[in-house]
């Protein structure tokens, strides 16, 4: 940006149907995950249920592990609808007819399903995988419900929301998220469960051998409630959820034979209308062990029954309060399989960047472009086919038509980078063992002289540059280290470390670092559509150092705000230049913080690039967590103009930084966040790694 800136218990009730949810996906470390293949654009007109007609994508293979993975029952491990046709969905009877087929089949949700009526439970079948595709994928208003003997089913990457009927504690409406009544082999998977009528996941009526992986459980009542049997039979293995501001059942696990609880990450935020009750329950002749999991600020955070068994290991409390109990024997769960303990302390970060659905997953091509996607490597030490990153960008071909691959190995690379726009479909990824192990790294910033005479500029600032649609980065760091301090005499501090002006831009598992304006996300032209998604990645800066006029999503990440070169703190972190009737910038499910003081930075402010009263800047935060440094008062304005005349709002934000609606304080209702989710972003796009 050119223009200077200043500086209880639950009862045992009828019998009724519930919701079901999610979609495949493969973990293979915290914060990085196994894609499957290259992701087809299709047209609303053209996502017609249908079937694929080669072999399944890979992550339609994927196999649950915990209790879910254990032979039983007939059922050896749950695999869903493997082996069984593909076929996807956007309508609630095109989602009917698969789900209550009696073949196998792999359905991927392509889009938002609105229930009707409200509340409607799919009866799902046996041998079924019901996925989202990436994070589009939504089942508005209803759910799933799994009967008597159904199993083998994998619901994976859904958001299931929105049947709430306003009433708190309703006993009227019984609309869950997901509901077993004696199935077994079920793997509830990366899905984003929330603000449902009544509970978000019943596990009934003897149902068993399921486990509940990598879910965020926000913003509800009741979360998560085990049994309504007399029978001590159901194993089950919940591990690597986010449950946030839900008031009971955390779980709530009654007459369990082997109940395991690992690595899961129980949140009560300060401030809040939402309160815990209590946490995880052992409930009647429970035998639960509950391992290396995290809670904060949760009442009465593990109780038991005198019945009930608990044995806790290596679990980590901050501001919980009341009852934390613990005793008796249990049983090794190592004895029924295999798995791995995270840090406990380590979960806030891990699941707040690792939980729900995942881009990527539910694509309905066949993963065989990425495997055969040309691959050019970069190395320093000449090992690779070239020295440096420019290099290799040279070398594509003008009007590549397919994905390319460079494969920039660990180290420094002290050079500007541009991808011009005759070079689509480049994906630029690291190949260390960290994001950190490989950097490209300059110095240039907004005043900084060219050799041919005159300045570079705010936008010719950028380390990176690119043009060209279709571009990813993964797995490095990407930063400008210029010297504000060294440079007072310069004019022009803006320095930009990645500069993005095309459409369909995928940043995954990156560090993005500098001062002011870090990342400049913006479109080929004022009329041209550019949407980028950030997902998995770090941000650091400290004046309106997430600027642009595109349509971006920053999604389960990490915005650091840093201090100024005088030690100072103060900054904006995002710089809005949104067209009219364009979406602008969306930080969703992710968390800003940093080493600075309390109440010193905006939210943002509107940049009307060169004093263009036509644009209509707009930046939301939602769902995410804010600490002590964002000000009471978020939003500011800019050069002549007013945020309160452009759009900047808030939707159930968490943390100290967070405050109630205000005059200077706007906050979505819920009917209009319900259009401001991620996918409304994307609109049509889903980010397919490759």
């Amino acid at each position: 940006m050119s223009e200077p800136r200043s500086t209880a218990q639950h009862r045992r009730r009828r019998s009724r149907t519930a919701l079901a949810v999610g979609v495949p996906l493969a973990l293979t470390a915290a914060g990085t995950f196994a894609y499957g293949g290259d992701l087809g654009v299709l047209g609303s007109t053209a996502l017609q249920a249908s079937a694929a007609t080669a072999a399944a994508p890979a992550w339609a293979a994927d196999t649950a592990d915990g209790f879910a993975s254990v032979n039983s029952l007939g059922q050896n491990g749950t695999y869903g609808g493997r082996g069984g046709q593909v076929v996807t969905v956007t309508t609630q009877a095109e989602l009917e007819k698969y789900a209550t087929a009696t073949q196998p089949y792999v359905i991927v949700v392509a889009g938002a399903i609105a229930m009707n009526p409200v509340g409607k439970e799919i009866k799902v079948q046996s041998d079924k995988t019901i996925v989202g595709r990436g994070t589009a994928g939504h089942i508005v208003g209803g759910g799933f419900f799994l009967g008597q003997g159904v199993h083998n089913v994998i619901i994976r990457n859904l958001t299931i929301r929105d049947a709430y009927q306003g009433i708190w504690n309703d006993k009227d409406h019984d609309f869950d998220a997901i509901q077993m009544d004696g199935a077994h082999h079920v793997w509830i998977d990366h899905n984003d469960l929330r603000h449902m009528a009544d509970g978000l996941i019943d596990v009934r009526k003897d149902s068993t051998n399921v486990t509940v992986s990598w879910n965020k459980l926000s913003d509800n009542n009741k979360t998560f409630g085990i049994g309504w049997t007399e029978n001590v039979k159901t194993d089950i293995t919940i591990h690597h959820n986010w449950i946030r501001e839900t008031e009971q059942r955390n779980p709530s696990t009654d007459n369990a034979a082997h109940a395991h609880l690992y690595n899961n990450f129980l949140e009560d935020a300060p401030n809040t209308s939402i309160g815990s009750s209590y946490g995880n329950y052992s409930r009647g002749s429970t035998k639960m062990v509950l391992e290396n999991s995290n809670f904060q600020g949760i009442k009465n955070p593990v109780i038991k029954d005198s019945g009930a068994t608990i044995v806790q290991r290596g679990n980590v409390f901050s501001g919980t309060s009341g009852r934390n109990e613990s005793g008796g024997s249990a049983f090794d769960p190592k004895a029924y399989y295999s798995y791995s303990l995270d840090k406990a302390a380590d979960l806030p970060s891990i699941l707040k960047s690792g939980v729900g659905p995942r881009p990527g997953i539910g694509t309905t091509a066949v993963s065989t472009r990425a495997a055969a996607a040309t691959t050019l490597t970069v190395a320093q030490d000449g090992s690779g086919q070239y020295r440096t990153v420019q290099a290799a960008v040279n070398a594509v071909p003008a009007n590549n038509p397919s994905r390319l691959v460079i494969a920039v190995k660990p180290g420094t690379y002290r050079e500007p980078v541009k991808v011009p726009s005759n070079k689509p479909h480049v994906t630029i990824q690291g190949t260390g063992g960290s994001r950190k192990d490989t950097t490209i790294v300059y110095n240039n910033a907004a005043g900084t002289p060219k050799p041919g005479g005159g300045t570079y500029g705010t936008g010719g600032s950028a380390t990176v540059a690119v043009e060209a649609d279709d571009f990813q980065a993964r797995n490095l760091t990407i930063s400008n280290d210029f010297d504000e301090k060294a440079n007072q005499s310069l004019s022009g501090h803006q320095a930009v470390a990645l500069r993005t002006a095309a459409d369909k831009v995928f940043l995954d598992g990156i560090i993005v670092s500098g001062d002011q304006d870090t990342l400049l996300l913006d479109t080929a032209a004022k009329d041209k559509l550019g949407r980028v998604y950030v997902s998995n990645s770090y941000i650091i800066g400290n004046v309106d150092f997430i600027f642009g006029r595109a349509t971006a999503v920053v999604d389960r990440s990490v915005i650091t705000l840093k201090k100024r070169w005088d030690g100072t703190s103060a900054g904006y972190v995002t710089a809005p230049s949104t067209a009219a009737n364009r979406k602008g910038i969306l930080i969703a499910n992710s968390t800003v913080n940093g080493d600075v003081s309390a109440g010193t930075f905006y939210l943002g402010r509107p940049w009307h690039a060169g004093g263009d009263a036509s644009l209509d800047p707009q930046t939301t935060v939602r769902n995410t967590s804010l600490s002590a440094a964002v000000k009471s008062t978020p939003w500011t304005d800019m050069s002549g103009f007013s945020w309160k005349d452009d759009r900047f709002a808030e939707y159930k934000n968490s943390g100290v930084g967070a405050g109630g609606a205000s005059g200077n304080r706007p906050q979505l209702t819920d009917a209009q966040a319900a259009n401001q989710e991620v996918g409304d972003w994307l609109a049509g796009w889903t980010p397919s790694a490759s």
